[in-house]
Order: C-alpha cells, then structure tokens, then sequence
C-alpha cells in the first residue's frame, strides 16, 4: 500500500481589507491597520474622503456664516477694518465677496491633497534620508491619506459650531475648540501670541503621531514612531516660528 503525498498548504492570500475596515481601524487599532495598509497600499479613497470634507465644511460655512459676514470679520481681525469708513468698509466686502467664496471652494477642494502630498513627502524625506530606512512614496502617501482621516472627527466638529455657534463671534480663521487660540480673543491678544496659542492643534497633533506610527510600519519597524514623530514636531515648530515672527512684523 503506497503511501499518499499530500501537498502542504500554500500561504493563504491575506485578504484586501475594505476602507470602511481600516477607516475604523484607524481609530481603534491604528498599529494592524498600518499593516494591512502597508502590505497593499491605497489612497485613493481616503484622499476623496478629506476632500469630501472639506468641502462640506466650506460650503456649509459659506451658507451658513455667509461671505459677507466672513469677509466683513476677517477685515475686523486683521485691523484693517478700524481705519476704514462704513462706506468703504461696505464696498471692500463687496469687492472682496465674490473672489473670497471663490478662493475658499478652491481651498476646499485643492488644499487636502496639497498638505498631505507635502507630509508624505517630508515622512519620506525623515524615513529615507534622515534615518536611513527604506519605504517608498506610495506607501508613505497611502498611510498618510489614513492618518489623516482623524480630521473627519474635526470636520463634524467644526459643522455643530458653524451650525449651532454665535455668528457674531463666528471666527472663520480659527472657529473650532481644538487650539488654545480658540478660547482667546484675538482683538485683545498680541498677533505673535494668538498665532503661537492657534498653531498647536489637537488634531494635527494626532494625525502627526499616526502618520509616524504608519511610516514607522512602513520602514519595516527599522525607525520607531517617536522618532519620527519628533522630527514632524521640529519642523512643525519652525513653521509656527515662521509665521509668529510674520505676525511680529505685520501686528
């Protein structure tokens, strides 16, 4: 009686998590989500998602809020609005009403692709470059488009305070209670304080330590996340100086 060869088992295909699953993850169990973002990459999902967003929150504030009062606060805050007439107050929001609608459905549209084209190319620079691990751009776009997706939390956020705040303090540069800013006044506060205080965001700071925990994932765990999260930090600082020392100059 001869004996019968039984072929072993092949390695079983993993199956493609759905982006419902890993937008869940996300929030839940970043660290294997990462790892089944890595082991199959993809952005695109998230990516419209973001802008999806965004654009919500534009188009609600702008029907909400309204241009005119958007404007009409922006020149109040910048200062500009005390050395101005009512007259001339009135016609530089209607000058500026149009294209400032404009520019900020372009933004809702065009700015979260731009910002996380430039996290996921600073991430390469930090894991490639600065300590010398290996990943590649698509894996380093995909986790980033995901860590990303944190901001959906800010977006609903920032909806219930456009939808149920005070329109008259109605802040369109700074509106949601995620920034120490937020809970200043800034016609009271010194420009460099107010940037400084607006600058550092819960949210930003919590999609920066996912995107350090996925590149970390994506370097094979060569580079841990804290790492890499300290230099996303650094940079972030000399930005907020940038622009504090702008404030100094312009306040």
């Amino acid at each position: 009686m001869s004996d019968t060869m039984v072929a072993p088992p092949g390695p079983e295909e993993l199956p493609a998590d759905s982006f419902l699953n890993r937008a869940l993850g996300i929030f839940i169990s970043p660290g294997p989500t990462f790892e089944s973002i890595v082991r199959r990459p993809n952005f695109l999902a998230p990516l419209i998602t973001a802008i999806v967003a965004a654009v919500t929150v534009t188009e609600v504030m702008l029907d909400r809020v309204g241009i005119d009062r958007i404007v009409r606060q922006s020149l109040e805050l910048s200062g500009r609005a005390s050395r101005m007439t009512a007259d001339q107050m009135d016609q530089a929001v209607r000058q500026a009403g149009t294209i400032t609608a404009v520019l900020a459905r372009a933004a809702g549209l065009l700015a979260p692709p731009i910002y996380l084209l430039i996290i996921a190319a600073l991430g390469l620079l930090i894991v490639n470059t600065i300590f010398g691990a290996t990943t590649n751009f698509k894996v380093s776009f995909s986790v980033t488009c995901y860590a990303y997706l944190v901001g959906l939390v800010g977006a609903v956020l920032g909806l219930v305070v456009i939808l149920f705040g005070d329109l008259e303090q109605f802040n369109p540069q700074n509106f949601m209670p995620s920034n120490l800013g937020f809970f200043l006044n800034p016609r009271e506060t010194s420009k460099p304080l107010y940037t400084i205080a607006s600058s550092f965001d819960i949210f930003t700071t919590w999609f920066l330590i996912l995107a350090a925990l996925g590149l970390s994932t994506a370097a094979a765990k060569k580079v841990r996340p804290l790492p890499i999260f300290l230099t996303y930090l650094g940079m972030w600082v000399i930005w907020v100086l940038g622009k504090t020392g702008l404030a100094m100059l312009t306040g």
